[in-house]
C-alpha cells in the first residue's frame, strides 16, 4: 500500500502543477510587441508591469505599462483605470492605429481582461 502511495503522490502533483500553469497566459514583453506590431495585430496577448501613466474618467481611459523592456498603452472600458504606480496584469487585443482624447496611438492594447499579478 505504501508502495502505491509513493507512485501516486509525485504523479498526483505533477498532474495539479500542469493545471494549475496551464490557466496561466503566458507574458509577452512590450518591447517584442513593439519590434513586431503586425504579428501581434488583432491577437489576445498578456503584458504585466507598472503603471506609469494614466487618463480616464467614469472607468473608461487609458493608461501606461513598462515591463522594463518598453511602455505600453492600454484601453480600458470595464475593468477601471489603475493608479500610477500599480502593479498590473493584462490581457487584451493587440490594435493599430487608435484615438482616444483626442490623442493618437500607434500600437496599444484593448483590455479584456484583468489579471493577478
Amino acid at each position: 500500500m505504501l508502495r502505491l502511495q509513493s507512485r501516486f503522490l509525485p504523479i498526483a502533483l505533477l498532474t495539479l502543477a500542469s493545471i494549475g500553469l496551464a490557466g496561466c497566459p503566458e507574458r509577452t514583453s512590450i518591447e517584442r510587441i513593439h519590434r513586431e506590431p503586425g504579428r501581434f495585430a488583432g491577437k489576445q496577448v498578456t503584458i504585466a508591469g507598472h503603471v506609469v501613466n494614466s487618463f480616464g474618467a467614469m472607468g473608461s481611459g487609458m493608461f501606461a505599462v513598462d515591463d522594463g523592456t518598453g511602455r505600453m498603452w492600454v484601453y480600458s472600458e470595464r475593468f477601471g483605470i489603475p493608479g500610477r504606480d500599480a502593479r498590473v496584469a493584462v490581457s487584451g487585443r493587440i490594435e493599430q492605429g487608435f484615438s482616444f482624447g483626442g490623442r493618437n496611438y500607434a500600437t496599444i492594447l484593448r483590455e479584456t481582461e484583468r489579471q493577478r499579478y
